[in-house]
């Protein structure tokens, strides 16, 4: 098991002042990975991902591993958050759908940096608890659905960007569908131990073009279709 999913096993840290920690996490684990646009590090500063760990792993909000939400999922390392935040290159009149909400920690970067924010999630007891800290943070302008897969109803469709916030085995195509003509989707597409980065931009002949941008590893998303095994 990797090292950065091993959060189960640390139920101690030592004390860090909080900001300190956050400053720590920024110039040492996000700038390191070639996140270097300044609002995404101006919105990392300014959103205290802390309110959005389970308080078991309080100690670990900064922390560069996956953390447990519940249900056998994690959220991502901030570095790999933060990247995707950035590679998504949002713009502020652009609508967003969100593949897996979880704590609410990478929707509220989202919903900060666009107009506004559908956010879906397999687990529908997960999406009260990020709804709040979404509104303790004073953001407004999302939408959450309980859905697992392709969402049956993606209130504000087509869409400028969509975030996948886990892995998928093949490009959702049924996804590429829910974008404005020459919209486009982030996605962790692959197999362990070798997944990439994707962006998929759609075309305005319907069609899509991706380019691989890096490699990471990172949880699989439910509902989506694994690739089929061969059999000799």
């Amino acid at each position: 098991m990797a090292l950065y999913r091993m959060a189960e096993s640390m139920n101690s840290h030592p004390t860090m002042n909080p900001q300190v920690a956050r400053f720590n996490m920024i110039e040492q684990q996000i700038r390191t990975w070639q996140v270097l646009d300044k609002h995404v590090l101006a919105l990392l500063d300014r959103l205290d991902r802390r309110m959005f760990v389970p308080d078991a792993y309080q100690s670990l909000a900064y922390s560069d591993i996956e953390i447990p939400i519940g249900h056998g999922e994690h959220m991502l390392a901030p570095k790999v958050d933060a990247r995707l935040l950035q590679d998504l290159g949002l713009q502020a009149h652009e609508n967003v759908l969100e593949i897996g909400t979880g704590t609410g920690y990478l929707t509220a970067l989202l919903a900060m940096s666009c107009a506004h924010v559908t956010s879906v999630e397999c687990h529908a007891d997960f999406i009260p608890v990020a709804r709040q800290r979404l509104e303790k943070n004073g953001i407004s302008n999302f939408h959450m659905a309980h859905s697992q897969g392709l969402p049956d109803n993606a209130q504000g469709a087509p869409f400028d960007a969509i975030l996948l916030g886990g892995s998928v085995a093949t490009v959702p195509t049924g996804l590429l569908q829910l974008l404005k003509p020459t919209g486009r989707m982030l996605a962790v597409i692959g197999e362990e131990p070798m997944m990439q980065t994707t962006l998929v931009q759609r075309q305005a002949d319907g069609s899509s073009h991706d380019h691989i941008l890096w490699d990471v590893v990172i949880p699989r998303l439910h509902g989506f279709t694994e690739k089929t095994a061969f059999h000799f």
